[in-house]
């Protein structure tokens, strides 16, 4: 595992240089806000993290509920039996395997590792501009059904979760890089994601870290250069815009 901090953001990576696999802790004053679960072997090197950083992790948030984001969910639960876990609302659904849509939403199967034996359940079910600790939720739509991203208050420090994606090239969920195309295969809904890139764009983050990648200090010029490119492979979106 790696991990490297930019502000108040702590990226710790697993499988660096294969497939990165990124979860976040984002220091509070009252202890570490651990933002996904990265792999089913990442339990005990992000708990050590915590160690090394100093301080308690005292909440789990969730951008969304692929295997890649909450594969030590249990294992950090088991050992972490007092500290909440927060999920968007749609997304709660999904982390229990139950992969059908709601009316209205676009008629396409959900992608991607869906849970099939996470036994956890959210403590906290969030929707759009709720709060955790300094963070703002902000429901981000596309990747998964209730993907969202969390802006940092203090600093407009972005974790957009698998909304965007660095790896390969930075790139708008549903848009494929081919040196590291997964995120792409995994997407719910093309146009949704993009639709969300610009919701996200519009909070100016100040750093932007994603689920496979590395952050990306002052990311308002590469988020433009994604959004135009989803735009371009995606016009009946793009009009919708204008």
């Amino acid at each position: 595992m790696q991990m490297k901090q930019e502000r108040t953001v702590y990226q710790l990576t697993f499988m660096p240089r294969l497939f990165p696999v990124n979860c976040y802790f984002v220091e509070e004053d009252d202890g570490l806000t651990l933002i996904d679960a990265a792999l089913p072997y990442s339990a005990k090197a992000i708990l050590q993290a915590a160690k090394t950083i100093g301080k308690p992790v005292t909440r789990i948030v969730l951008t969304h509920a692929h295997d890649d984001h909450v594969g030590a969910l249990d294992k950090l639960k088991q050992a972490l039996p007092g500290v909440p876990v927060h999920i968007s609302v749609r997304d709660a659904r999904l982390l229990a395997g139950d992969v059908t849509l709601d009316p209205g939403e676009t008629d396409t199967p959900i992608r991607g590792g869906v849970p099939k034996n996470v036994r956890t359940r959210a403590d906290v079910l969030l929707r759009d501009g709720d709060r955790v600790g300094s963070l703002l939720a902000v429901a981000a739509p596309g990747h998964t059904p209730g993907s969202m991203a969390f802006l940092d208050t203090r600093n407009r420090a972005l974790i957009a979760g698998d909304a965007f994606q660095t790896r390969g090239g930075i790139a708008v969920s549903g848009q494929v890089r081919p040196w590291f195309p997964f995120p792409a295969m995994a997407t719910w809904s093309k146009e949704l994601a993009l639709e969300s890139a610009r919701k996200l764009r519009e909070h100016r983050p100040s750093l932007l870290a994603v689920g496979h990648g590395s952050m990306l200090v002052g990311p308002e010029a590469a988020i433009n250069r994604a959004i135009a490119a989803a735009e371009r492979n995606l016009p009946l979106v793009a009009k919708r815009s204008v």
